[in-house]
């Protein structure tokens, strides 16, 4: 007799966080449900470069500390230069399928943003930024989950989803949610998936046979509801590597209509310490990436973007300076973007400037945006949540005010 274990470990069970009981989700995967508001978290791990990624071509300082990394002000560079935004802002220039974005008032940027502790290591800033609780490393869920937690009673595990093969801390806690690689990875297929399948439904045991007829009923339902082959709307072409191939199944699972409130995914090799580049180099080729699955996403999304959220973020900046090595050290205050149909375009937060007496510790951009006050804002004003709720969604914390990125 196969095992409950090598049942969990083997099944969909295996990529449920805790605080879920089996039976509910053949009856949740099966609820398709009409279409609700959404909220896309994607983390740019390793910090990136703010700096170069929204670029304050309008400040000297960023200039003079930066002779052979800054992105040349707009049109003066031959190479290629800042995409300007406002006089004072520009995109790097691989962040051109952006700009429409921009031009239709449905992109938002929060410079300057970031958290209030001020570790400059990776695993601390990213243990914060996802629990939203800052210098605290005793909180159990992420700031994702609670938001699940308080919103609602019902225990549909579709309502939280990481495009991920583990979990991420944003989403662990006690509501249900799934972290999984692709819709087509969701479950045991083929012989091993019918041998499972017969042996748990012939099951003695009443309490594994009932819980493994539901999760495999939510295998196929969601497959149903998800379509298979799925393709993305006319002329959206995502980037042809995981990142892409994440918010594609996003997007699928979106428009599904199967319960999704909250999706999360990442990219990772944004820590560049050497050879950081400019207009071309790493830097470059990975904005790259990232602008143009944003675009995509935002794209195949069509007339479900206007009740959608993206947010992006990355657990600290860079140094204003460049080092040595032709890179950027770790920072602090950063870029923050929201995209979505709800969106007040623009940017948003007060510029601390770059001059020395400005700068935080004497080196970088100084926060004046909390980053939980954007995280706040999107809660409140565009998934419906009281203000009553966000004590138990940001613990410790009370909003100091609203950037303003949000429609009301």
């Amino acid at each position: 007799m196969t095992s409950r274990r090598i049942f969990l470990k083997s099944g969909a069970m295996a990529m449920l966080s805790l605080g879920f009981a089996p039976s509910f989700l053949g009856r949740a995967a099966a609820a398709v449900t009409a279409r609700r508001k959404l909220v896309i978290a994607i983390f740019q791990r390793g910090a990136v470069d703010g700096l170069n990624m929204v670029v304050p071509h309008g400040e000297s300082e960023y200039y003079r500390l930066r002779p052979t990394i800054a992105i040349p002000q707009p049109g003066r560079g031959s190479m290629g230069s800042a995409i300007d935004l406002d006089g004072f802002f520009g995109l790097h220039p691989s962040m051109a399928p952006l700009k429409p974005l921009w031009d239709n008032h449905s992109l938002a940027i929060v410079h300057a943003c970031g958290s209030p502790d001020n570790t400059r290591s990776h695993f601390d800033a990213q243990d914060y930024r996802e629990s939203a609780t800052p210098g605290v490393k005793s909180t159990r869920d992420g700031w994702l989950n609670r938001y699940l937690q308080v919103s609602s009673e019902e225990r549909n595990p579709l309502r939280g989803v990481a495009l991920a093969r583990t979990m991420p801390r944003s989403l662990e806690g006690a509501a249900p949610s799934l972290a999984i690689g692709s819709v087509d990875e969701f479950g045991v297929r083929g012989s091993t998936g019918a041998l499972f399948q017969d042996q748990y439904e012939s099951s003695s045991d009443r309490l594994l046979s009932a819980a493994s007829n539901d999760a495999f009923a939510a295998m196929r339902t969601l497959r149903r509801a998800a379509g298979v082959p799925y393709r993305p709307a006319p002329g959206v072409g995502y980037p042809p590597t995981p990142f892409g191939n994440a918010l594609q199944e996003i997007a699928r699972l979106a428009k599904a209509d199967v319960g999704l409130e909250i999706a999360f995914t990442e990219l990772g090799n944004w820590d560049h310490h050497v050879n950081e580049g400019a207009v071309t180099g790493q830097i470059a080729t990975r904005l790259d990436e990232f602008s143009r699955g944003l675009a995509a996403l935002a794209a195949d999304l069509g007339d479900r973007l206007a009740d959608t959220i993206i947010v992006t973020m990355s657990e600290f900046g860079r140094a204003i300076a460049e080092n040595g090595n032709g890179g950027t050290d770790h920072g602090h205050g950063n870029a923050m973007m929201v995209i979505g149909g709800t969106v007040r375009g623009g940017v948003h937060g007060k510029w601390p400037g770059l001059a020395d007496a400005h700068r935080f510790e004497g080196r970088d951009l100084a926060v004046t945006t909390d980053f939980r006050d954007v995280f706040s804002e999107i809660v409140v004003g565009h998934l419906g949540a009281s203000r009553s709720a966000l004590s138990r969604v940001f613990p410790g914390y009370t909003p100091l005010s609203a950037p303003g990125v949000i429609r009301i």
